[in-house]
């Protein structure tokens, strides 16, 4: 790919694009710890610097990735949630249906779980105060959107909504890593039976996590 001087608003937008499209690219063969700078420059085609006068960082461009990638997942778990909710269900039932497909619609969005658990270890960092503020922003509304997803599907949870919202959204993070465990540690796995009582598979316990903590609001409230 290669590109001539951008010139007006609508080139250095095409540019912009580029990157982010090349580094969302990336991330479908690469961990995000395995992003460089210098790889995106290379493979979009433009010079280090010339990256540098779109995105001030790798994780800049990261950050809108994520954005970018909670936006997405919200407008289609709308969706799911209208489709997989009965609402003649009780509270509880209602719960672990809302858990479930939490559960099932992160579990197949592998790069935005990955992206949310480096947020703050790694995507928070090495970026300006007017980047951060202005991420930090877009995902309090982000925040805001899937609380009242989650509420309409349960009302009960009332202002507790927010709380499970960001609960699901830790936990999947968190739980990011282990869909991928290291290859020492997968034989050791089949070398030693004994240590798959130890392995945790993350769809699952996502599941069990999130019916857990949206039942348990419920029994609080």
């Amino acid at each position: 790919m290669t590109f001539q001087r951008a010139r007006t608003e609508e080139q250095r937008e095409v540019r912009r694009r580029a990157i982010l499209d090349m580094a969302s690219a990336m991330l479908d063969e690469m961990p995000v710890a395995a992003v460089t700078l210098n790889e995106l420059s290379r493979r979009v085609g433009l010079a280090k610097p010339n990256v540098l006068r779109y995105f001030e960082s790798r994780e800049a461009v990261l950050l809108e990735l994520l954005d970018h990638f909670l936006q997405e997942w919200l407008a289609g778990l709308a969706h799911e949630l209208d489709a997989g909710v009965d609402a003649d269900l009780s509270a509880a039932e209602r719960a672990m249906a809302v858990a479930a497909i939490l559960s099932r619609s992160l579990s197949s969005r592998g790069v935005l779980c990955e992206l949310f658990g480096a947020q703050a270890s790694v995507l928070e960092h090495n970026v300006s105060v007017t980047v951060v503020a202005r991420y930090k922003l877009a995902s309090l509304n982000r925040l805001a959107t899937m609380a009242a997803l989650v509420r309409k599907c349960l009302p009960e949870l009332g202002d507790d909504a927010p709380f499970c919202s960001l609960q699901t959204m830790l936990t999947a993070g968190a739980l990011a890593p282990y869909r991928t465990p290291p290859s020492s540690l997968e034989a050791a796995y089949q070398s030693e039976p004994d240590l798959a009582r130890s392995r945790v598979d993350p769809n699952d316990y996502l599941t069990q996590a999130l019916t857990v903590t949206f039942l348990g609001v419920l029994a609080r409230r």
